[in-house]
């Protein structure tokens, strides 16, 4: 595995970080930007940076010193709607910290990336003290999400048994003292 650097996101890092989350949600998710969904994208500063119980990591190419790879954790629990109500209420916001845009550029998968910015998330969690839950939802039609995220911890609802199929999503626990 080449040396990637891991580090919070600092000013000069959120360009590299916007730009592997805007390819992540129109390459991997064939969806592009959606305002209500994506919102933090665009202001990952706002959203990660300037929270106190919040932040943004970014891995960075050693080669190139290009961000790779990006993972976010934030105070926000999952919002219903769109999510099911049950997983507002036992995920609340405050107490919960919610990982997000955990993404990593094609041509650096499999190398461990992804599990280290996880570590370092949960860490981050730990050491918070005011967490008493991590969660976080994915698109299992990703490549490689879904294992991904059942090796770490275990579903709490998969909209894809809901009738209708809800919005087709996997939510997750992961445990914090993992």
């Amino acid at each position: 595995m080449l040396n990637y650097s891991i580090r919070a996101a600092g000013p000069d890092d959120l360009d590299g970080a916007r730009a592997v989350m805007l390819d992540t949600v129109y390459r991997d998710f064939g969806t592009g930007y959606v305002p209500r969904w994506h919102a933090d994208i665009v202001d990952p500063a706002a959203a990660y940076l300037t929270p106190a119980r919040h932040t943004l990591l970014v891995a960075v190419d050693p080669g190139d010193a290009a961000v790779v790879a990006t993972a976010a954790l934030d105070s926000r629990g999952p919002a219903h709607p769109p999510n099911p109500r049950h997983l507002a209420e036992s995920y609340p916001c405050g107490e919960t910290a919610q990982l997000r845009r955990v993404y990593v550029r094609p041509g650096h998968r499999r190398r461990g990336l992804a599990r280290r910015l996880v570590d370092d998330l949960l860490a981050f969690a730990a050491a918070d003290g005011g967490y008493r839950a991590v969660y976080l939802h994915t698109d299992p039609a990703v490549p490689g999400a879904e294992p991904f995220w059942r090796s770490l911890g275990k579903i709490v609802h998969d909209e894809r048994e809901d009738p209708g199929g809800g919005n087709g999503v996997v939510h997750f626990e992961i445990p914090l003292g993992r």
